[in-house]
């Protein structure tokens, strides 16, 4: 059976802090298939498994440039695109032998799904007793729910998140992306990452099984609010763009005088009282944590009259000098002119063969001795099923054939 790429597929060698990973996903759309990309960013041997014909679903998301899906560019990099009618039994047969040959499984179906193909922990750990399985659902493998349908907006909604995002005055707000998803897609692969390490170090080991719901890492990031709600009752409401649990007394976005948005914050009392002094406010009215704390209301009306009295460059020049950490509010134009990114390396230009050269973002984080890197966009449907299915699972080039003749792959 093969291991991994050839010499001549096109992939670069040897890279990564994880080569030699050999990762099959069957996932789609955006959690699940986020966990698989970055572990491919890393140099894992990703196998994304789509229906013929069709494909992802992500494949018609979003916009299209000459009829070329963008998202998907990014969403598939790096990845070995294959296609496999999971409907029919010679199918899920194909679908077992890339278990038994991968050393991480992950998977989004509900799992009444999982189960009747044969993709569920029971019988991954039986064709393959040391695969790890990183299972993604909408309320989770093991409740009542675990068959109800699910996508990142419901996890954002019920994770408390949503709660907490927006105005006082406003309905609650979803942030501008799929951030559910992407959060437990990174979640995902950093518990694939801690099950591998177990793998590395136990003798022992005996496969592990990854139940992720979409809620669920959203609530382990917003963590104060159950210690909050246990311990005082209090629970905690829409700010606007400051905080219900702020680490100092100066928090929020103010408006320039030629428009622009920018936002200032403070995570120490020494850093509060920058912003006093700036302001040319008493400072010993400042001196400590609670008198921030009790004169917060003035000193943000204080400094939204400053911001909107002077130009954006003035008052990030001014916020530079006293010390006082401040951004502008990035479009994505201000991003892509923006020096620190480029200095960087944030962006990265890769050749497409739909679309030429296009730019997405580099590999995030960075590793000095083995980095990541972006090799290829999201790939033509069924693009590596010669490679993926007689090289690396070692079939026979007569059985591929029959299976593509039959609309297996």
């Amino acid at each position: 059976m093969g291991q991994g790429p050839s010499e001549a597929d096109g992939a670069p060698r040897a890279w990564g802090q994880l080569h030699g990973l050999k990762v099959v996903e069957f996932a789609h759309v955006v959690a699940g298939p986020l966990a698989g990309s970055l572990l491919a960013d890393m140099g894992a041997d990703v196998v994304h498994v789509e229906p013929p014909g069709e494909g992802d679903a992500a494949r018609a998301m979003g916009p299209r440039r000459d009829g070329s899906p963008l998202w998907f560019k990014v969403a598939a990099r790096n990845k070995r695109s294959v296609t496999l009618d999971l409907r029919t039994a010679e199918g899920r047969e194909v679908a077992a032998r890339l278990v038994a040959w991968a050393d991480v499984v992950i998977a989004t179906l509900r799992a009444e799904r999982l189960r009747a193909w044969g993709l569920d922990w029971e019988s991954v750990h039986r064709l393959n007793p040391t695969a790890v399985l990183l299972q993604i659902s909408g309320f989770g493998a093991t409740g009542s729910l675990a068959n109800a349908p699910g996508f990142g907006k419901m996890g954002e909604a019920r994770s408390g998140v949503v709660h907490l995002t927006g105005f006082p005055d406003q309905p609650p707000v979803h942030t501008g992306f799929s951030h559910g998803d992407a959060v437990t897609g990174l979640m995902g692969s950093h518990a694939v990452l801690a099950a591998l390490y177990r793998k590395a170090h136990d003798p022992g080991f005996d496969g592990e099984w990854i139940d992720l719901a979409l809620f669920e890492p959203l609530f382990r990031l917003v963590e104060w609010q159950v210690i909050l709600y246990d311990q005082l009752g209090a629970v905690p409401g829409r700010h606007g763009n400051r905080l219900a649990v702020a680490p100092a007394a100066v928090i929020d976005s103010y408006q320039s005088r030629d428009g622009v948005w920018i936002t200032v914050t403070s995570a120490t009392p020494r850093s509060v009282r920058n912003v006093v002094e700036l302001l040319g406010l008493p400072v010993e009215e400042y001196a400590t944590s609670e008198q921030q704390v009790a004169g917060q209301e003035r000193l943000g009306a204080e400094l939204r009259r400053w911001v909107a009295e002077r130009d954006a460059e003035t008052c990030l020049r001014a916020f530079e000098r006293a010390e006082v950490v401040a951004s502008k509010v990035f479009s994505m134009a201000d991003i892509m002119a923006d020096p620190t990114y480029a200095e960087r390396g944030d962006i990265v230009t890769v050749d497409d063969e739909d679309l030429g050269p296009v730019k997405m973002q580099n590999v995030v984080p960075r590793f000095e001795n083995r980095p990541g890197r972006v090799w290829r966009t999201g790939p033509a449907l069924g693009a590596d099923n010669a490679l993926v299915y007689e090289e690396w699972l070692g079939m026979d080039g007569d059985e591929v054939r029959g299976l593509r003749e039959r609309g297996v792959i």
